[in-house]
């Protein structure tokens, strides 16, 4: 049983790690900020959550599962905050590119503090 165990979390690290690695890539790759906020975000979160299961039932402990957990919690309650935020910072600044927009739902609002 520790076998089938240990060779799920291997998938679950590997599978991980080639969406982060996808994330890195993205980051580089992607035009302007906010596809580029979008790419850091999605696989990212989704990568590290993956990391943290096959970390999990690698260790196989309660402390440590605990502290998995809460990290995962975090990640996921802060991640979509802070990319809101910095895309409507951008936004804001004038470096989202109006081109790239299917539907810009700002511009008709009030954008002042």
């Amino acid at each position: 049983m520790e076998a089938v165990l240990d060779v799920i979390a291997a998938i679950c690290i590997f599978l991980g790690a080639l969406l982060s690695l996808a994330a890195g890539v993205a980051l580089v790759r992607f035009p302007d900020l906010l596809t580029r906020m979008h790419a850091a975000t999605k696989p990212q979160i989704l990568g590290l959550l993956l990391i943290l299961i096959g970390c999990a039932l690698s260790l196989r402990t309660t402390v440590d599962i605990t502290t998995l957990v809460l990290v995962g919690v975090f990640q996921l309650a802060t991640a979509p905050v802070a990319a809101y935020m910095v895309g409507r910072a951008a936004y804001r600044d004038g470096q989202a590119r109006s081109d790239l927009l299917i539907l810009d739902e700002l511009n008709d609002k009030d954008e002042r503090p």
